[in-house]
């Protein structure tokens, strides 16, 4: 079988699940990047596991410092993303500085060559020496020629003044840019800092429980997203959503498909790892649609769809602050990158809170 039919058949597998139990578990088990060994449980032996409201206690404090590691992680790709736009401004720039040196030097040589020639005919311009020659022939050929050459010398310095005027603004142009990088350079460190600090965080509470405690917190996760997809689904939304995917949208769902069980990482646009924005930007990129970076950004700039109208290649927006984003598949059905510690994965649509629906090819 192709790579192709492969993927196909893995997501329709998916897919079909979605269908048989109304629901999707959660993503895999794999960690993104090298993952820390865990450390031994700081549960002294034989103690009582954890009870069930203490657990549930953890997986609140683990999803919100993933949530906020989310939205670090926004933070910090928004400020890539500007920093390579401003970075493209400033080679302009200087391109632009460039060529307006040389034409300033261009101009000047003109200027000296006309000073050059001044000073041989003795200060006295050779037109206007043919005018006071007394000959009036002489006197009506050349007094066209002394208009052109006041209307040059005229156009010289204008010229002059102006490339000397656009480089300046340029140069300061190349100023505040340079500025503004540097401090989007800060604005990037801190993001990344608290992108760090917030992942390393959770993983020292899921390390510093017992492999049952742990187990018992996975399914904890599963039945919380399983709750929120039955109850999406019990709506009755899926009646209304009947939407086709364009060949673009198409072009866009192979394309993740064919990402999937490939690790989130942070920051992460592929070929072999995607965070979920880099997931769904560069899905799109695939498809022949540029669309923003981040989360935050696609739900601002792109067109919002209602839900019932959505169709295969949408992508749907997640939480208030619209941190999360996945690609709707059809039949109830999301594929994403979820978070550290996760893959690429098939999930129900409603498995997280919905903010909207945007379409990147409307």
């Amino acid at each position: 079988m192709s790579k192709q039919g492969t993927s196909r058949t893995a997501l329709m597998a998916a897919v079909a699940l979605v269908c048989a139990v109304t629901v999707l578990a959660a993503p895999g088990a794999a960690f993104a990047a090298p993952a820390p060994t865990p450390s031994p449980s700081t549960t002294p032996a034989g103690s009582k596991p954890l009870k069930t409201k203490d657990l549930e206690a953890v997986r609140a404090k683990i999803d919100k410092l993933y949530h906020d590691a989310a939205v670090a992680t926004d933070a910090y790709n928004a400020a890539t993303e500007k920093a390579e736009k401003q970075s493209v401004e400033i080679v302009k720039l200087a391109q632009k500085i460039a060529a307006g040196q040389s034409r300033l030097d261009r101009l000047r040589s003109s200027a000296g060559a006309a000073a050059r020639e001044q000073y041989r005919t003795g200060g006295i311009p050779r037109e206007t020496q043919f005018l006071l020659s007394g000959d009036p022939q002489l006197f009506l050929d050349n007094a066209g020629r002394l208009h052109q050459g006041q209307q040059a010398t005229k156009n010289l310095l204008s010229q002059l003044t102006k490339t000397q005027e656009e480089l300046a603004q340029y140069a300061d142009d190349a100023s505040a840019k340079w500025k503004q990088l540097d401090e989007g350079a800060k604005e990037k460190a801190a993001a990344k800092k608290k992108v760090e600090k917030q992942i390393k965080e959770a993983q020292q509470l899921e390390n510093k429980l017992e492999k049952k405690e742990r187990e018992r917190l996975r399914k904890l996760e599963e039945e919380a997203e399983q709750k929120r997809q039955t109850a999406w689904l019990s709506s009755g939304v899926l009646k209304e959503i009947n939407g086709k995917a364009t060949p673009a949208g198409k072009k866009a769902v192979q394309f993740a498909t064919a990402q999937l069980g490939k690790p989130y990482v942070w920051g992460a646009e592929g070929p072999k790892s995607y965070d979920c924005s880099g997931l769904t930007s560069q899905a799109w990129a695939a498809a022949g649609h540029g669309i923003p970076r981040t989360s935050q950004e696609q739900w601002k700039q792109l067109k919002h769809i209602d839900v019932k109208d959505m169709r295969p290649g949408d992508l749907i927006i997640y939480h208030d602050d619209a941190s999360h984003v996945g690609m709707y598949i059809g039949d109830g059905a999301i594929i994403h990158a979820p978070r550290p510690g996760r893959t690429v994965t098939v999930a129900g649509a409603g498995s997280m809170a919905i903010l909207g629906v945007v379409r990147p090819d409307a």
